[in-house]
């Protein structure tokens, strides 16, 4: 019988602290681990992860399933049930090292329905939805506090490497037709850093030139969670980042989409780099999401004048 560890990266030192004890936990044979990288989304469904996916095909009946705590795999009640019901087909033991399911037999089913028993599915939901309220809570105070500090003219993030009484001056010289090279070489920065700060100005809007089109303006559009989930990992324009970072995160029942506010131009990048989620390697969910997204940037004006 393998056991069999199951690992999310974490940057809090606690959580990683718990995680190292469950090898020690494990037992005397040397545990198998599969742990997610970094980049991969707290909110995807844990069957859809990539190493929870690799340890269900690893696994065979009798093996056991270690995680230093529940909600490092699942994230609501619907999640919790889901896994064990997978884990309960393969004939696979569940131990959670620490937090309130600690203490709980998540595997003791009815002997004849084979259904979990109503007073465990009950705990669960409760445990679970009490998890998912108090993930909530720190949600909207994050939030709170962060339209507090920007009502007082904070910004959250890294500061720009363009002081702002430099900005003017930069927009100002690129729309008299000065390179981003050029600017980044007087001003001792990088081309991101000249790129961020005039991403809403359009290459094309200079000032030597008269006939020049209205420049584009933002545009509000709801990004679906699982593209806004895959762009959070992809390699991204620090203007592209810088964007996809101010987004406004509005909950959908168990999903959510990205509020995002941006010139045209910049959507229909993002849509560009979530191109992959196309592909085969997709699940449909992903290709739905960025079809719809598809849909939402290709309504947009080519310029908006408004």
């Amino acid at each position: 019988m393998a056991n069999l560890v199951y690992k999310r990266v974490s940057t809090d030192q606690q959580s990683t602290d718990r995680q190292n004890l469950v090898l020690d936990e494990a037992g005397n044979e040397e545990p198998v681990v599969f742990e997610e990288e970094g980049g991969t989304s707290s909110r995807l469904h844990p069957l859809e992860r990539p190493k929870f996916g690799d340890l269900l095909v690893y696994a065979r009946p009798g093996d056991t399933v270690h995680i230093s705590e529940m909600f490092r795999l699942v994230r609501g009640t619907g999640h919790i049930l889901d896994v064990l019901d997978v884990l309960h087909q393969g004939r696979l033991a569940l131990r959670i090292h620490d937090g309130a399911f600690s203490a709980m037999d998540l595997t003791a089913r009815h002997p004849r329905t084979g259904e979990l028993l109503s007073t465990v599915k009950f705990t669960v939901q409760t445990l679970a939805a009490a998890g998912e309220l108090q993930r909530d809570l720190q949600r909207e105070l994050t939030y709170d506090g962060l339209r507090a500090a920007e009502a007082k003219g904070n910004k959250g993030g890294r500061r720009p490497a363009i002081p702002a009484d430099k900005t003017d001056d930069v927009r100002t010289a690129y729309l008299e037709g000065r390179s981003i090279a050029a600017l980044a070489r007087e001003h001792d920065v990088s081309r991101g850093a000249i790129r961020t700060a005039v991403a809403d100005l359009p290459p094309e809007c200079t000032a030597s030139d008269p006939g020049t089109p209205a420049p584009e303006l933002p545009v509000v559009l709801d990004m679906p969670g699982k593209v806004a989930d895959f762009l959070h990992a992809a390699e991204l324009e620090p203007a592209e980042r810088v964007t996809l970072d101010q987004g406004v995160t509005v909950r959908r029942g168990q999903g959510y989409t990205l509020r995002v506010t941006a010139v045209p131009a910049v959507h229909r990048q993002l849509l560009d780099r979530c191109q992959p989620l196309d592909g085969t390697a997709a699940v449909p969910a992903q290709r739905k999401a960025r079809r719809e997204y598809e849909n939402r940037v290709n309504a947009l004006p080519v310029a908006s004048l408004r």
